[in-house]
């Protein structure tokens, strides 16, 4: 039964993926009036800033698609004009253009959640035993930047667009709120028969700690702007949680060993988790599948979105290692880097774009034929294996952000033709579509690992959203406060956000308050508590982004259908 779910999955997924590039490319081939692909200067952050004002005033599709051709697109974000794509090209058919980019939204949400499982957590975890890092400061983290990847590349990549910050303060707070709030939540209720307590100083550390975090992120939302040193600061204070976390573990505890333990677990989730699910490790799976018709027919299914990534993505692990994948991601790694990284604003003339790629393509070759002649097709290399994991990670980052860039570019592009606000959409879709891996790696280790497992779970849910908003919305008001230095920068006034955080902060009250007076156990209060907290904030927040007499109108449509 489960191979026939992750057949399906693949058979979706991929058959989905290779529709929507055929029906991108027949467009593409018909548009001669407004390209669809974006420049270049775009993906890095491009410097357009168009007046949208006039574009919300216009009711038909194509006055709206009249102002895109005249006008620069009101997204800053991604390669691919949405908005162009939705009124120009499929404005006579608005149902088709809503599944179309349903469809990407969740191929887009796969590629990112996949690519951190595949690629970017093996490359740190590796990183990590190369550089011999103690458990502790391993697992706070390199194991908390491979869960929290999604958030953190949504968040920087938020950052980059203009008028699009919000959605990166309310993706991070959105992630936060789900995960302290549902994930704890639903945890604590699947457990509530066991009899699990969870150890008090270490809870107690964690949502003290998340407290004080967001108590500064009130101060910065309230004084409205920060500069350089302020956002370095904000960033510089996880190493403070670190050094904590550090002395709490070692002259506390004493227990190395055990900690090394916990902390590999969710890492280790999250890799087998997506090599499963997504038929990757295909020796894992049932007798079934390893015959050669069904071999043969996964490893077809899989191609259009994982070769891609494999043949340019450096992968050294045991179990997945191939010379040729070896060598040709060695070789188009440096191609792909210089297409996206080097700044083309299309006003270069064509003999710059041949020396950018010629450049490229001259340093993917030198390290091929390097790759060649250094490594064997029975095993990995064993020396000089740092360039090659340092290589893994640059570029399970950069596909990564690519997946991030889309998905922003998409979900910005949705608030407009829906006329809801991006924020909205990033405190509920992109928050809630980047903690779902973690819902479902913790509820899993917290109901298969025992009282250990269900500690370490919920620490997760406490550690991780530390990391990603110090981390995360850290270097995001880093860079942005780079490029404006020495000025500050505009922190956008945003009220729902002051609002979002002081649910959170009742979430984290609550769950303080109750398992402190419960002895430290999980059970039903706590996670009721919580999943009531979490669903008020969002009835609250749909009513006033509805208005309470539409959110009256679609309930009574509902009760009626039913």
């Amino acid at each position: 039964m489960a191979t026939l779910v992750s057949i399906s999955k693949l058979l979706f997924l991929n058959i989905s993926f290779l529709v929507l590039v055929c029906v991108f490319i027949v467009i593409y081939s018909q548009s001669s009036e407004h390209p669809i692909t974006r420049n270049r200067s775009v993906f890095i952050g491009g410097v357009q800033h168009p007046d949208c004002k006039i574009f919300h005033s216009l009711d038909d599709y194509k006055a709206k698609c009249l102002y895109l051709k005249s006008n620069d697109s009101c997204v800053s974000q991604g390669y691919i004009d949405y908005l162009y794509l939705f009124y120009c090209r499929l404005g006579r058919f608005p149902l088709l253009g809503h599944i179309l980019l349903f469809l990407w939204l969740l191929l887009l949400f796969y590629l990112l959640a996949n690519t951190a499982s595949e690629y970017f957590c093996p490359s740190l975890e590796n990183l990590s035993k190369l550089l011999k890092l103690s458990p502790t400061i391993a697992g706070v983290t390199l194991l908390s930047l491979g869960n929290g990847a999604n958030d953190v590349f949504a968040s920087l990549v938020s950052f980059e667009g203009s008028g699009t910050s919000g959605i990166g303060f309310n993706t991070i707070l959105g992630g936060v709120f789900f995960v302290s709030c549902v994930v704890v939540g639903v945890l604590s209720i699947s457990v509530r028969h066991r009899e699990v307590r969870v150890r008090k100083s270490d809870f107690v550390r964690d949502v003290c700690f998340l407290l004080l975090v967001l108590l500064c992120l009130l101060m910065i939302l309230i004084t409205g702007e920060i500069n350089l040193f302020g956002a370095m600061g904000f960033t510089l204070i996880y190493v403070v949680y670190v050094f904590v976390v550090w002395v709490s573990s070692t002259r506390w505890k004493g227990d190395t060993e055990r900690d090394a333990n916990d902390l590999n677990v969710p890492l280790l989730g999250d890799i087998e988790g997506g090599d499963t699910e997504f038929g990757l490790k295909i020796k894992k799976k049932p007798c079934c599948v390893r015959s050669s018709l069904c071999l043969k027919l996964l490893r077809v299914l899989e191609m259009p979105l994982y070769l891609p990534r494999r043949l340019t993505i450096p992968v050294v692990c045991e179990e997945r290692w191939s010379k040729p994948c070896a060598i040709s991601s060695v070789t188009l790694a440096p191609l792909l880097l210089f297409a996206l990284w080097i700044p083309y604003k299309g006003n270069g003339s064509q003999n710059t774009s041949l020396i950018v790629y010629g450049t490229g393509l001259l340093i993917g070759m030198i390290l091929g034929v390097t790759a060649f002649f250094t490594t064997k097709s029975s095993r990995p290399p064993k020396k000089y294996l740092f360039p090659w994991l340092v290589g893994g990670f640059i570029m399970s980052v950069t596909w990564s952000y690519i997946s991030a860039q889309e998905l922003v570019g998409l979900l910005v592009s949705l608030g407009y033709i829906c006329g809801i606000s991006p924020s909205i959409l990033g405190l509920t879709v992109l928050a809630w579509g980047n903690s779902i891996g973690d819902m479902i790696t913790n509820l899993t280790m917290a109901l298969n690992g025992g009282t250990e497992g269900a500690q370490v779970a919920i620490s997760g849910c406490y550690a991780g959203p530390i990391f990603n908003t110090l981390v995360g919305l850290g270097l995001s008001l880093v860079c942005s406060t780079w490029s404006q230095y020495p000025s500050s920068i505009v922190i956008p006034t945003d009220p729902y956000l002051l609002e979002t955080l002081a649910f959170l902060v009742v979430g984290l009250l609550w769950a303080l308050a109750v398992l402190i007076r419960r002895d430290m156990r999980l059970e039903g209060t706590l996670g009721g508590g919580l999943l009531v907290i979490y669903f008020i904030s969002l009835l609250l927040r749909l009513i006033q982004t509805l208005g309470s007499f539409q959110l009256h109108d679609m309930l009574l449509v509902l009760l009626f259908k039913g």
